[in-house]
């Protein structure tokens, strides 16, 4: 795929001349190119011959439906976003379409701010298209403060360093503890703004008056204790990021107000009556799943959509066991050396059990388990004594639930060993999964005991 350089530019298909030239006079408003086409066949010729940023593009033609013509336009670009243009007898036209790949579909009479949004996220998912083309699509050395090396994680730092040098909006979703701020960071610190602002909100910590207020600023007097001017986040974020962490906690009256800002890249702050203009680029994350909140309208579609150009999920902590023995290491490396203490070696014992465990709290968890152990160690060895009881009751349970070797045909440590791997796989039915977290080993490790005593 070749990637476009120029103006945006959009290609419109419709063998109705009066509502073509209707949509090409409001592309050119927004600040984009618009080339027509009148049929189906035309539209493919011109995909064949030029590259474009999207395609807005009536389903029934008299020559070449759109169906038909979206079908061969896909052999030719297939990345290339389409959005279907329908009237409500041929919606089932337009969901096939979707079904089959189109970008987006828009029922006529066309409600022009819901297209403009749906040209606005067709035009950066081909930005990130392009992105990831490149094969210089790579992260700085801040790729860093993001350990591991898992296939997930591996995943997520590609997309990291296709996305970030775009200017496309990114949704973030991951539940508690998984690290999304360090993602907004990355993001971030590998674009075109990372030597402008990037600031931080949390949108859950604060009531819906002062979030107002600390988003867009207020002038003096516009309530109790507004003593002189101050402005918000988005105008100190201007040319940078901003990063608005738990979105799906806001409240309809602010999403509406968040959307105009998104929209139109410009607010008005509480009090005030003057328009300021801000160049920001939106980073959100959210650990609600914001489709299901659309659903039962406690999110607003048109604010999800538009913050959702671009999803990145950060994988649980569970997702990718084979990660915790380098955040294991890196915490206990770190958390030494904050508070002065001497670390030779972490047991093995204590790294089966941080291993075995399932952390619900994900890295967070897992995070502040290591500090503790490191502040509460004695001598130079990181053991389970000094690690958070919830752990260390998990150890006992094993401990406990270990079959006397009294019951154990053969005395020794490997025959008890098998013995009792054989009785966890028979209380979890096989599942090695869960037999290995019950033994507080990784299922790895597990199948190496179970290959060396052949038991299948």
């Amino acid at each position: 795929m070749t990637v476009k350089k120029g103006p945006i530019t959009i290609l419109v298909v419709d063998d109705d001349q009066v509502h073509r030239f209707m949509l090409c006079s409001l592309i050119k408003e927004w600040g984009w190119r618009c080339v027509e086409a009148d049929d189906g066949v035309t539209a493919v010729a011109a995909v064949a011959a030029h590259t474009y940023d999207a395609v807005l593009m009536d389903v029934r033609m008299a020559k070449m439906d759109g169906r038909e013509a979206f079908t061969r336009i896909q052999t030719i670009q297939p990345a290339l976003p389409v959005i279907i243009m329908t009237a409500y007898s041929s919606v089932d036209d337009a969901v096939e379409a979707i079904q089959q790949g189109a970008h987006d579909y828009l029922t006529k009479p066309l409600d022009f701010d819901r297209l403009r949004l749906a040209l606005m996220r067709a035009v950066d998912h081909q930005q990130v298209a392009s992105r990831k083309q490149q094969p210089t699509a790579q992260l700085t050395d801040l790729e860093t403060a993001i350990i591991g090396t898992s296939p997930p994680m591996q995943e997520l730092l590609e997309m990291i360093g296709y996305v970030a040098s775009t200017e496309a909006t990114v949704l973030i979703y991951g539940e508690s503890g998984t690290g999304k701020e360090l993602v907004a960071e990355a993001l971030h610190g590998n674009s075109e703004r990372r030597n402008k602002p990037f600031i931080k909100v949390n949108c859950a910590a604060l009531a819906e008056g002062l979030l107002e207020s600390e988003l867009f600023g207020h002038e003096k007097g516009a309530f109790t204790g507004a003593e002189k001017r101050r402005e918000g986040k988005f105008v100190q974020a201007d040319g940078g990021t901003l990063f608005l962490d738990e979105i799906g906690e806001t409240s309809q009256a602010m999403q509406v107000k968040l959307l105009r800002v998104l929209q139109e890249q410009e607010l008005q702050r509480v009090g005030g009556e003057s328009t300021i203009k801000v160049n920001v680029r939106i980073i959100a994350a959210t650990n609600r799943n914001l489709e299901e909140e659309v659903q039962r309208n406690a999110f607003r579609e048109d604010l999800y959509y538009r913050l959702n150009v671009v999803m990145l999920t950060v994988p649980p902590l569970r997702a990718r066991p084979s990660d915790i023995p380098q955040l294991i290491d890196h915490f206990a490396h770190k958390f030494a050396e904050k508070n002065r203490r001497v670390l030779e070696r972490i047991t093995s014992e204590c790294m089966e059990l941080l291993i075995g465990y399932s952390w619900p709290g994900n890295v967070r968890e897992l995070e502040n388990a290591i500090e503790r152990g490191i502040i509460l160690m004695r001598g130079t060895e990181l053991t389970e004594k000094s690690l958070p009881l919830s752990l260390q009751k998990q150890a006992g349970k094993h401990l406990k639930n270990q079959p006397s070797t009294d019951d154990i045909d053969g005395g020794s440590i490997f025959a008890v060993e098998k013995q009792l791997i054989l009785k966890t796989l028979e209380e979890t039915g096989g599942n090695k999964s869960e037999s290995a977290r019950r033994l507080g080993i990784t299922r790895k490790t597990l199948l190496n005991k179970l290959n060396r005593y052949e038991v299948g």
